[in-house]
């Protein structure tokens, strides 16, 4: 197009020229060949048809401008709605931006809120199993668990987590408004046995009481830590008939405690001696007939040393050796017998059979008094050997009959510990006993260990006594038989 246009103005360059030149100089046209005007006349021709096609390129310009202006129009246009579009989208960008960051900050808002509520659910489902009524635990165990496991599971949604937890809050409510007024629900105790038995509880309150089925077991019903089961311990016969008449009819007295438990705890946890016996198991009978056997020995003994020390008469043992200084035998030996001093009868004793050996007649006097004095003394040495011994074979079958439930039926947690408490029980029984009669046997030995002193120091005595008048004696007798042989 560019070189088209170039053509053009040469040729019309030229014609103008052609057309000047023979108006300046006529007369060198006239003057001019031949050829020059036909070469002007081509030119001039040439010229006009330049003309007449720079025309037509005028005219087909024109109309081709026309167009060109209406699609540079309409591009132009397009433009514009493509600016006002750019500049609507990047508008609709930034204020998608600042709607999402809202819709973001909303978003963790309501989590946080989720997650407050979680919270507070979870802490009420944790504060409602400890605010169960003892038995009911069983009844809402597997929704609690489902609850309490809700927040920490990773395959369920948070709908699903949230679901979960107000079914709690749904159970709740319903029990609350089943326990306006009391409620009975069928449920499992223990007996004071140690067994697990069906029957139906009765809540009124922070009190619950529970009848068996089988109507042998009826009582407070008392929670058990590690334990599903609460335990049943009985009251009073007029309390536990009136309370297996509530259970059964839904209508009755009931024990109230307005101390908020204290009382009935203290009811409860009054453990009378048989009681304790009972719960001692089979090796609490050799233990109470050990105990029987000592208590005897102690007050028999206790009474048999008062005693003798009542009899203690000082002056007939003085007058003794005062006839023994003075060589009457017969008199002192009569002093000896009616006194009740067991002191001066054995030296009495003594100096009567003399005449073998006044040694070993003391020596048979002493052991006599010494097993008056002993005398018992082997059951008490006994009972407080075998008396830890029987207590340590109770712990050992207590705990046997504890073991042997353990992987068999552990719905009774109360035969486990009851087989625990047999072993304890047994235990502490024998060594209360060893020590309880330990302390009399030493007293007894000690008071033993005097008299053998006072018998010791008697019969020196009375040796010492003695022998000068029995040397006496035998020179007597030798010099009267010198004078029958002299004679």
């Amino acid at each position: 197009m560019r070189s088209f246009f170039l053509a053009v103005a040469l040729r019309a360059a030229a014609a103008a020229a052609a057309v000047v030149a023979p108006a300046a100089a006529p007369a060198a046209a006239q003057d001019a060949p031949a050829p020059l005007d036909v070469a002007a006349a081509r030119s001039q021709a040439e010229l006009d048809k330049s003309l007449a096609e720079l025309s037509t390129l005028r005219e087909q310009i024109a109309g081709e401008k026309v167009p060109l202006a209406r699609q540079l129009a309409d591009l132009e246009e397009r433009l514009a709605r493509v600016r006002q579009a750019n500049e609507d989208a990047l508008r609709d960008l930034d204020t998608g931006s600042l709607d999402q960051t809202k819709s973001q900050t909303d978003l963790k808002l309501r989590q946080d809120e989720l997650a407050y509520v979680g919270n507070i659910l979870d802490e009420y489902t944790r504060n409602l199993e400890g605010r169960l009524a003892v038995g009911e635990a069983p009844k809402y165990a597997a929704l609690i668990a489902a609850a309490k496991d809700a927040p920490a599971n990773k395959d369920l949604s948070a709908q699903q987590r949230l679901e979960r937890q107000l079914d709690v809050v749904t159970a709740s409510i319903a029990r609350l408004e089943d326990a306006v007024g009391g409620m009975r629900f069928e449920g499992s105790a223990v007996d004071d046995k140690g067994s697990v038995t069906e029957g139906t509880f009765a809540a009124v309150g922070p009190v619950a009481v529970f009848a068996a089925s089988d109507g042998h077991t009826a009582g407070l019903a008392l929670a058990q830590s590690g334990s599903p089961y609460p335990a049943v311990r009985p009251l009073e016969a007029s309390l536990s008939g009136a309370i297996a008449s509530l259970v059964a009819a839904g209508d009755g007295l009931l024990p109230i405690d307005p101390s908020r438990g204290g009382a009935l705890k203290e009811l409860v946890q009054k453990w009378s001696l048989i009681d304790i016996y009972k719960k001692g198991g089979p090796i609490m009978h050799p233990l109470l007939i050990v105990s029987i056997l000592a208590l005897g020995v102690v007050l028999e003994r206790v009474i048999f040393i008062f005693g003798e020390q009542r009899k203690n008469d000082r002056r007939a043992l003085q007058s003794f050796f005062k006839s023994v200084q003075a060589g009457d035998y017969p008199s002192a030996i009569a002093i000896g017998n009616q006194s009740r001093w067991y002191l001066p009868k054995a030296l009495a004793y003594a100096l009567s059979h003399r005449e073998g050996a006044l040694a070993n007649a003391l020596v048979v006097a002493n052991s006599e008094v010494m097993k008056r004095f002993r005398r018992g003394l082997g059951v008490l040495d006994t009972a407080i050997t075998i008396a830890p011994l029987l207590g340590l074979l109770g712990t050992v079958t207590g705990m046997m009959n504890s073991f042997s439930l353990i992987g068999g039926d552990l719905s009774a947690p109360g035969a486990i510990t009851g087989g625990i408490a047999e072993a304890l029980i047994a235990t502490a029984f024998g060594l209360c006993i060893a020590i309880t009669c330990l302390v009399p046997y030493n007293y007894l030995n000690n008071r033993i260990e005097g008299v053998r002193h006072e018998m010791e120091a008697a019969s020196a005595q009375l040796e010492l006594m003695v022998e000068p008048h029995k040397g006496v004696v035998n020179a007597l007798g030798a010099a009267h038989a010198a004078t029958h042989s002299v004679a």
